[in-house]
């Protein structure tokens, strides 16, 4: 079977008007409650309003926004050349971690900011910054803003999608032959994201030099499937298993989702009605997804899908999570998630079921919220219907 890539869209990595409008955002949030500015410690909120992308490692790297005056990067000595291409903002370097001065609380000295709020802190750090400053506000000011994305970061997102569904698409047509040839779970994993990564990075690789783009994905067979988060290993899937695999991939350092479960050999009555009811949960996620709606009841209205059917002992987790910067990101489609549900925010879609020591089942769908409908861009379950997710020996 011949794959074909997606096609190329005409995208670019997210520009200085992007970073600078969230800047603004910032702004506007930090003079709202009486605060000098706003303190990023977050990398994927560093990234988020100005556009850095850096190693996280010990060092922290700071951005800090004030409500008046110019924006300051502040990152380690060895961090200086990466920094100094990053538009709008001024450069703030210091020597070595830990150093004399812990880093962050250099930052808040630097900053010159009476009342701040920070995204994350060591609990070890506050101490000394009650000594030197009158407020410092525990506050992710970042956080929902990132929740609802502009049209530019959901683009990202479907692109992102269609490569995850590639990853799919080409371990289905290529699992028989690799088990045939004693393959095992790693030997998938390797085929399916290296072909799928290869593609992604011939369309987009030198567009997005500098951004967070890639493949992360799960292979798992058999009684090894009944683990949410099993590691693949180097077990060689047998026939009537189930081989669950889940696929992320980024662009522009913006995520997406998508994952299947693949019978090997014929289906079941049994493995039937089980992903019978993983469609149904699916199918009453989206339903309950709308504008307005609380992240908390989308949630039990899809699981209450998989009770209907019995499958209620075979739940480990909530239905989705929203996505973005990061693979996992608020807000949860989850128990005490409150969040209103807005259009253009992103969420995934996973229905589980796991018994240990028999099974498991999960599919991945990512998910755009509009005023009106909900995207899925990611296709592969759509088009894979049940009776074809199958991996013939």
């Amino acid at each position: 079977m011949t794959l074909t890539s997606p096609a190329i869209r005409p995208v670019k990595p997210l520009g200085e008007d992007f970073r600078q409008s969230v800047r603004n955002a910032l702004r506007k949030s930090a003079a709202a409650r009486g605060l000098d500015g706003v303190l990023l410690l977050s990398p994927a909120n560093v990234f988020y309003a100005c556009g850095f992308n850096f190693s996280v490692n010990e060092r922290p790297i700071g951005l800090y926004v004030p409500v008046d005056g110019e924006p300051k990067l502040f990152v380690p000595l060895l961090e200086l050349e990466n920094a100094e291409p990053v538009q709008g903002v001024q450069l703030g370097i210091y020597e070595e971690f830990p150093g004399l001065v812990h880093p962050v609380v250099w930052m808040v000295c630097q900053s010159k900011a009476s009342r701040i709020a920070i995204d994350m802190l060591d609990a070890r750090q506050m101490a000394p910054l009650k000594t030197l400053i009158d407020e410092v506000m525990l506050e992710d000011l970042a956080a929902p803003l990132r929740f609802v994305k502009t049209a530019e970061e959901l683009e990202l997102t479907r692109i992102a999608a269609t490569y995850a569904d590639l990853c799919l698409s080409r371990l289905h047509a290529e699992a028989g032959n690799v088990i045939s040839q004693g393959g095992t779970e790693l030997d998938l994993l390797a085929d399916s994201t290296g072909f799928a990564l290869a593609a992604l990075k011939r369309a987009y690789g030198a567009a997005f030099a500098g951004t967070k783009l890639g493949i992360s994905a799960s292979v798992h067979s058999g009684p090894r499937a009944a683990l949410p988060h099993g590691s693949t290993s180097s077990r060689q899937p047998q026939l009537g298993d189930t081989l669950i695999s889940g696929i992320g991939c980024s662009l522009g350092g913006y995520h997406a989702e998508s994952g299947t479960t693949l019978i090997i050999g014929d289906i079941t009555s049994e493995q039937r009605r089980v992903m019978v009811a993983m469609d149904q949960c699916n199918d009453a996620a989206v339903s309950a997804l709308k504008p307005g709606a609380r992240c908390q009841d989308v949630n039990d209205a899809a699981l209450e899908a998989l009770k209907a059917a019995d499958l209620g002992n075979a739940i480990r987790h909530r239905i989705g999570h929203g996505m973005g910067l990061e693979g996992h990101e608020a807000p949860w489609l989850a128990p005490g998630d409150m969040t209103e549900v807005l259009p253009n925010m992103v969420f995934s879609n996973e229905p589980g079921v796991y018994r240990p020591g028999r099974d498991g089942y999960r599919t991945i769908n990512t998910m755009l919220v509009h005023a009106d409908h909900v995207e899925i861009p990611s296709r592969f379950l759509a088009d894979t219907p049940i009776d074809q997710r199958v991996i013939a020996l």
